[in-house]
């Protein structure tokens, strides 16, 4: 259990924030100057709050009140930064000793073997930092917090400096490190496709506060969180089953209380739990089953609610078997399809315009 309320002002700026969360991963989402890496400095200790307390796992970390303030060198905080920052003249081995050689034996809970087969560095060892690519530089990093064998790892924005390859290939690694080392993660993010691959928790952070909490599904779907997510990313997160692979079309077929959907093929085996963002934009209404498409996911379900947004466009709510879908269209359609609360639709999603992912188990 993570708890963290933290108030300091710098300047004309002032974070004023409080969340708590017991998830494996708890993203810090908002756009930038939102305070995601002012609250993360404050966790770590290199930010001292004006008032407030930090707890990991019972063990107090700051108190404003009774005056406790642990130093970072004995906070056992492992901190991966958007750039390597490693040291360069240190070998791979080197860097990874470092922090190994932090913690006392007694408290190390992971050897460097460990760390270098989950993060495929083998092969790096005896490389210098000048030598190594952007994704290679952050796996070290990673493996390096790591190996102090800290209560939480906080990870600020590490892929932001990346290309969408390394990007994908260092997703993988931290995966990995999810479900293979029960470390809690403090992952900060302004990508929301980072969220849904990562994250159980999500803390959605504006001007220094805390404006929403709780479990990916719930919070990502919802509307008023939009000046957050951006007006075309919005959506919902469905969490699913795989059911079955079609390994000659490169599909799955997912199962969630609603029904099936049918995705670009993922990997994940048949009965694995995965996670599907629909965004709204792709998500179209009918009146009555249509047939003839090229639309391979088909859904019906009932309208809940509608919010009229500025300009042209609503976002519906369908409900599809206690799942909640959200459709932006026209408000000229809205009004066209007679679409109210309590009609009866069906919702019509691309299979290709689905982003899914493996959650780590829970």
């Amino acid at each position: 259990m993570l708890k963290v309320q933290a108030r300091r002002t710098l300047g004309q700026f002032t974070l004023d924030a409080e969340f708590a969360s017991d998830a494996g991963v708890t993203a810090l989402f908002g756009r930038s100057g939102a305070g995601k890496t002012t609250l993360v400095h404050a966790i770590a200790g290199l930010l001292r709050p004006e008032r407030g307390a930090i707890e990991i796992n019972g063990a107090r970390l700051f108190d404003s009140a009774g005056g406790i303030d642990v130093p970072v060198a004995r906070r056992r905080v492992g901190y991966v930064f958007q750039e390597g920052r490693l040291f360069p003249h240190l070998t791979v081995r080197g860097n990874l000793r470092y922090g190994h050689d932090l913690v006392a034996p007694r408290e190390r809970y992971v050897t460097i073997a460990q760390v270098v087969e989950l993060l495929g560095l083998g092969a790096l060892l005896e490389r210098r930092p000048a030598n190594l690519s952007g994704g290679e530089k952050q796996r070290v990093a990673i493996g390096r917090a790591l190996l102090a064998s800290p209560r939480v790892l906080l990870m600020d924005e590490p892929l932001a400096a990346l290309d969408a390859m390394r990007k994908s290939e260092i997703l993988q690694y931290i995966e990995r490190l999810h479900d293979e080392i029960s470390v809690p993660i403090v992952y900060v993010t302004h990508a929301i496709e980072e969220i849904v691959r990562l994250a159980e928790a999500v803390v959605v952070m504006a001007a220094g506060r805390v404006v929403a909490s709780g479990n990916v599904s719930d919070i990502m779907g919802r509307p008023e969180l939009r000046v957050q997510t951006g007006r075309f990313e919005g959506g919902a997160v469905i969490e699913a089953r795989v059911v079955a692979h079609d390994l000659d079309y490169d599909l799955a077929t997912l199962e969630f209380s609603g029904g099936k959907l049918v995705a670009p093929a993922i990997d994940a085996l048949v009965g694995e739990r995965v996670r599907v963002r629909v965004r709204a934009r792709d998500v179209s209404l009918a009146l009555t089953r249509p047939s003839g498409l090229s639309v391979l996911n088909v859904l019906g379900g009932r309208v809940v609610a509608i919010d009229i947004d500025e300009g042209p466009s609503a976002t519906v709510h369908v409900d599809v078997g206690g799942a909640t879908m959200l459709a932006r269209i026209t408000r000229f359609s809205a009004h066209r399809l007679g679409i109210v609360p309590g009609r009866e639709v069906y919702a019509l999603i691309k299979a290709v315009s689905l982003d899914r992912s493996r959650p780590g188990p829970t």
